[in-house]
């Protein structure tokens, strides 16, 4: 497995533009939308436009964590082990949450998170943590996979929404 599966589509740019836009960008993909349009999966085993944004808040939360996490530790001292998860485990609930909440607790985990970002030095950048799937990665990696993902998912929501669903 790849260090940033989601680096490609990162394609180099500073990934704090792209993590201060997502929220603002996810409420005007999904402002016009019907509740059918946004509860209904675009095909069998495919998740909806609710189920995406959901995802997307799940992850927020994991990220707040292993950003912590990473700097928790003293720089002479072993790194943190982050613990993977299971998507599709996680997605199986899904059906229970609204878009509302989950735009919420996204844009508010969001904002929690480009604040502690804001308090990251040069040094912080280079504290690694390790991924058992995908290696030894430092704290500005998993900055950039998140921003990946977050391109990843709105490239995603944009064809979903262009179609109608």
């Amino acid at each position: 497995m790849e260090l940033n599966p989601y680096a490609k589509y990162l394609d180099g740019r500073d990934p704090i533009p792209v993590l201060t836009s997502t929220a603002e960008r996810l409420h005007n993909l999904t402002a016009h939308l019907t509740g059918a349009q946004v509860n209904t999966p675009p095909a069998p085993g495919k998740w909806s436009i609710c189920n995406i944004i959901t995802h997307l808040a799940d992850t927020e939360m994991v990220f707040a964590f292993r950003l912590r996490q990473t700097l928790a530790s003293a720089p002479d001292q072993p790194h943190h082990i982050i613990q993977p998860f299971d998507q599709d485990a996680w997605s199986q609930r899904y059906a229970v949450y609204h878009l509302e909440p989950a735009l919420a607790l996204f844009q508010a985990t969001r904002n929690w998170n480009l604040l502690f970002l804001a308090t990251v030095s040069e040094d912080d950048r280079r504290r690694t943590a390790t991924h058992p799937e995908r290696g030894t990665m430092t704290l500005w990696t998993i900055v950039e996979t998140m921003a990946g993902h977050d391109i990843n998912h709105i490239q995603q929501l944009e064809r979903l929404t262009a179609r109608g669903n």
